[in-house]
């Protein structure tokens, strides 16, 4: 069966993902590997309508009152520095910047600072989770009690990675500079989170966090969170990376698979050839 699977790809399987901004690719990469999607984007990008939070780091940072600053995203990133042009000058903030100790969580963020002409202290290793960002802080031998650490957070609180901070005596300031909210028009996601509860959906594919949350937050409004668990144990259930295997775990959900890196393509491709197989062995166990 896995044989087979790996020359035929998804083999006629019905497909489900949440992209927003790249639903299109999706589509044409399930259809291209054998599946019949069901794309319904799940997330918008929102610039927080009041930026104080921003502009108090700005006021902050150029006084030299941090040691460290954290870059989580390069969304945020590049949309806290557009936040900041509107009252500093941007050469002003970026050798702010330059003095100060500073974090990048992956290679967005990384893009965004060499944009600027600007080197990170620090790039976190992939898988880029908050514990690789811990701990790459602990590998730089350097105490964090007393230090000042800004953290440019996305969508929501990292609460985990603030309270790691703060366990090892650092004081933190949290800098939300976008979130996420669900679509103005969520009926799209409404429909596929129903298809998915009627059992029409053989292969489910998460390639964000945020995207777990809203599809739970949908089967809520539903009325079906423990019945998405339990359609969900008949489904298989794909991860693009760790950051999104450890968001559905914390809502119990199942993870049956990862691909090697965490890209979309390379998600789709890998799953595709898995699928079947993955899914042959999880309609043949006893439901839990």
């Amino acid at each position: 069966m896995s044989v087979e699977g790996e020359r035929v790809g998804f083999a006629g399987l019905r497909v489900a993902a949440f992209e927003s901004r790249m639903a299109e690719q999706m589509i044409q990469l399930i259809e291209r590997h054998g599946g019949r999607p069901l794309v319904a984007p799940s997330m918008r990008e929102v610039p927080l309508e009041e930026n104080a939070d921003v502009l108090r780091f700005g006021e902050r940072l150029l006084a030299g009152e941090f040691d460290l600053v954290i870059l989580l995203t390069g969304v945020g990133t590049r949309f806290m520095l557009k936040v900041l042009d509107s009252r500093w000058p941007r050469v002003q903030i970026l050798a702010a910047l330059g003095k100060t100790i500073t974090v990048v969580r992956g290679p967005k963020p990384l893009a965004v600072l060499r944009e600027n002409n600007l080197q990170p202290t620090l790039a976190v290793p992939e898988p880029n989770t908050w514990r690789d960002l811990i701990k790459a802080l602990d590998d730089l031998g350097r105490s964090l009690t007393g230090m000042s650490v800004a953290v440019q957070e996305y969508g929501v609180p990292n609460v985990e990675l603030l309270k790691a901070i703060e366990a090892r005596g650092a004081i933190v300031m949290r800098v939300p500079v976008y979130q996420w909210r669900l679509p103005e028009d969520t009926g799209p996601l409404t429909d596929a989170v129903r298809a998915i509860l009627r059992g029409e959906v053989d292969v489910v594919l998460f390639t964000n966090a945020v995207q777990v949350d809203h599809v739970m937050q949908m089967a809520e409004r539903l009325g079906g969170a423990d019945q998405l668990r339990q359609v969900l144990e008949k489904v298989v259930v794909s991860a693009v990376g760790p950051i999104v295997a450890e968001r559905l775990r914390s809502y119990e959900l199942p993870v049956d698979f990862e691909p090697s890196h965490p890209k979309m393509g390379i998600h789709v491709k890998e799953t595709s050839e898995r699928a079947a197989e993955l899914l042959l062995h999880k309609r043949a166990a006893p439901r839990h």
